[in-house]
């Protein structure tokens, strides 16, 4: 893609994103997300392949619906009470609307089903901003609107916790794994967003370090699924060697960076009187473990033949600047000593 082009279109990603964050009218809130979904087209459809062509136009038609009841429910919202301002919810019918509207934006079970299908027919890099900066615009607007109906959040917490952790046991792809580890880290945000804004805010962004740092793993391995990962060791042997600690902070194990946020998470639900709630959230995430150790197995515990004629190509030189997935990587392994620091600014 033309550089120029490629500039202009990250700026509209940006861009988009701010104008949500800095808005407090709803119309304003609309045209940024818009302007965010417009920005990532092209950038899903570079790559003229079917595939891709496939995801995004799967992707536009469930941000076009998403945005179009973001709309209807702002519009009910101030013929009901005439207010059009993100913070002055007040009338239940449009808090829901919009609500499940932001959960379709980000792919929340049970309007989850178009994201593993989006993510597979993207190339690592779209994927990345897919799964970490595409979340934050939405993100922003919920944290705003403090859903007053209590019972729909946890209901959708609890089923993308379950979707996620169940979607990604029978998979090989990995960007479909990622994507249900995705709905899967979701549902725990959304549990907990009703009670502590500011925990949810803390989960967001160690699952934006996190999933940074295993989307970069794989692109620098050019892996797509779990057999080509077994050639990972011949290429990066330090790498693969971390990789594993990488996927299992991202299941939540301590004393990985991870366990964090799960366990802040569980805290405050038991501290709500939410104790079954809590108990089904962490027997949820065990199904997750179960695939992220199934990578870890196939990465460093299993050795490609090497009679291939594909030998040589994992020896080449990779062209990948590393620095981000060093820091993303020692951010993902090595923060949870830092958790009195976390709790300390989340009660400000």
């Amino acid at each position: 893609m033309n550089p120029y082009i490629l500039a202009a279109l990250l700026f509209g990603l940006g861009l988009g994103t701010t104008i949500t964050f800095a808005s407090s009218h709803w119309l304003l809130a609309w045209m940024g997300l818009e302007m965010n979904t417009l920005a990532i087209i092209p950038l899903m459809a570079q790559h003229h392949h079917p595939r891709a062509v496939e995801a995004t136009t799967k992707y536009f038609l469930t941000q076009a619906t998403a945005a179009a009841m973001l709309l209807f429910a702002s519009t009910t919202n101030a013929w009901l009470t005439g207010q059009w301002d993100i913070q002055q919810m007040s009338h239940p019918l449009p808090i829901t609307l919009i609500t499940l509207a932001l959960a379709l934006k980000i792919g929340l079970a049970p309007v989850h089903s178009w994201l593993p299908e989006v993510l597979q027919g993207l190339d690592l890099t779209t994927g990345l901003i897919l799964s970490t900066w595409q979340k934050l615009a939405p993100f922003a607007l919920l944290l705003q609107i403090q859903p007053a109906n209590s019972t729909i959040l946890i209901a959708f917490g609890l089923a993308s916790t379950l979707v996620g952790g169940w979607g990604g046991l029978n998979q090989t792809q990995l960007r479909k794994i990622l994507a249900y580890s995705s709905i899967a880290h979701l549902g725990w945000m959304i549990l907990v967003l009703q009670f502590s804004p500011s925990l949810t805010l803390l989960t967001l962004l160690t699952y934006f370090v996190m999933t940074i740092s295993t989307f970069l793993v794989f692109k620098l391995n050019k892996s797509t699924n779990i057999n080509m990962l077994a050639t990972s060791w011949a290429k990066t042997p330090a790498l693969t060697a971390l990789a594993p600690l990488v996927l299992l902070s991202l299941g939540g194990l301590p004393p990985l960076t991870g366990f964090m946020p799960k366990w802040l998470i569980l805290q405050e639900l038991a501290k709500q009187d939410l104790a079954p709630t809590a108990t089904l959230a962490a027997m949820t995430a065990l199904l997750s473990l179960y695939f992220y150790l199934r990578i870890s197995y196939a990465m460093t515990l299993t050795m490609s033949p090497n009679t291939l004629t594909g030998t040589t190509p994992w020896r080449l030189q990779h062209s990948q600047f590393t620095l981000p997935l060093a820091a993303t990587t020692t951010a993902t392994l090595l923060l949870l000593p830092l958790t009195p620091a976390a709790v300390a600014l989340l009660t400000l």
